[in-house]
């Protein structure tokens, strides 16, 4: 199954210079779950995708490619 904001939660945190792991430690998660998410193994919970919003400081459509 393909999930749009794979590429834009990668870009995301390559843009801001983060690893997997720092990412996966705000989300009090590990870092392989977290790289699931970055794949599309697995779909990104609702309650993190609200915590990428706030954390890059972004809109929820825009990580979900609904918006540039």
């Amino acid at each position: 199954m393909y999930y749009g904001y794979v590429k834009r939660i990668r870009d995301l945190r390559e843009d801001h210079d983060k690893t997997q792991q720092e990412i996966a430690d705000i989300f009090g998660t590990s870092q392989t779950m977290y790289a699931r998410y970055e794949r599309g193994a697995n779909e990104l919970p609702i309650r993190h995708l609200l915590v990428l919003c706030d954390y890059y400081k972004v809109s929820a459509d825009y990580i979900l490619g609904r918006e540039e």
